[in-house]
């Protein structure tokens, strides 16, 4: 491919607000540094922590760019220095600081995995931030381990939909909490095997009669708010409790002694913060562990939909309003 631009346009938000701040400015084609390379954006997943560095409540870090995304498939088009020359006109799905939204892009290549050669551009654009997110949340901090049993929430989510997959590829037992009962025929083909639709149904007594009393293993919660206490009463014995966000609130009571008596264990993280070295280690081993799982099919991302970038405000529309059965994508 001849030489990119020198300048593109990409979503940045004008101020922090609503959907309607985000617009496409101009920036400078970024220049891979030392470790990185260009990619040609050929899709870029749309996530929560996207919605809210637009509503100000996050920012990146000193350095990166204001432009949004946080994940992308791209087609490598120039190498950085030490990076090898073969990866050129290779396709490479990469966890970003930022800069997902756009036609450009730079990527540092030990956080980005080959996109398998039977996986197309959307589905490997939609992947990387729910692959490293649940991969470290579910596996590494829930300890899920064949056999055991899992109670995902928000499991038409992006995350919650791979979630799913990824835990049923693992040889576990999927409980899934659900909005709308008419997803729930959707959610047991990706892998769930009981839904429970939490408008009508108390999901902690659904738990304990889908587990003959014994309670879940794991939970993976991003609701927050008054969920922990009943999650905690969802748990078995030595449970494993895992929050990825609080749609509900940040802060949370919960009881002690239930802590105590049943040994269970508390757990959250978020994936932007971690270090450059801790992103890399989790690349490894999802490249070792997981991408086989996606190159047999057993893993898929779910995609709801796919927006052109100058869509991007009603990507956030669909998010926000709890549309998505699935990941959004966008493409330039």
């Amino acid at each position: 491919m001849k030489n990119p631009p020198t300048t593109m346009h990409a979503v940045v938000a004008r101020e922090p607000g609503d959907a309607s701040v985000l617009t496409l400015a101009e920036r400078p084609v970024p220049t891979p540094a030392a470790g990185e390379v260009l990619l040609r954006v050929l899709a870029a997943g749309v996530n929560r922590p996207d919605v809210m560095q637009r509503q100000g409540l996050s920012k990146p870090a000193s350095g990166i760019t204001d432009v949004l995304g946080l994940e992308a498939c791209g087609e490598v088009i120039a190498c950085g220095p030490g990076v090898p020359q073969h990866l050129l006109g290779k396709r490479l799905m990469s966890l970003l600081p930022g800069g997902g939204y756009a036609p450009w892009c730079v990527a540092r290549v030990e956080h980005s995995l080959p996109v398998p050669d039977n996986l197309d551009d959307i589905s490997a654009g939609a992947l990387p931030e729910g692959l490293f997110t649940v991969w470290h949340n579910l596996f590494e901090l829930g300890q899920l381990t064949m056999g055991q049993t899992v109670l995902i929430h928000g499991a038409a989510g992006g995350i919650g939909t791979l979630a799913i997959s990824m835990a049923r590829a693992a040889g576990a037992k999927v409980i899934a909490t659900v909005g709308r009962s008419d997803r729930a025929a959707t959610l047991h083909k990706i892998g769930a095997d009981h839904t429970i639709c939490y408008r009508d149904t108390d999901f902690v007594a659904a738990c304990l009669d889908h587990t003959q009393g014994r309670g879940v293993d794991v939970v993976l919660d991003v609701v927050g708010g008054d969920y922990v206490r009943r999650n905690l009463q969802a748990l078995a014995f030595g449970g494993h409790h895992v929050s990825l966000s609080f749609l509900q609130g940040s802060s949370v009571q919960i009881e002690l002694l239930t802590l105590m008596q049943k040994q269970l264990s508390l757990h959250s993280s978020t994936m932007r913060p971690q270090s450059a070295d801790e992103k890399a280690r989790l690349a490894r081993i999802i490249a070792q562990r997981v991408l086989p799982l996606i190159d047999d099919h057993r893993i898929r991302p779910r995609v709801h939909a796919s927006l052109p970038l100058a869509e991007a405000a009603r990507s956030h529309e669909l998010l926000e309003n709890g549309d998505v059965f699935g990941k959004v994508v966008l493409v330039p």
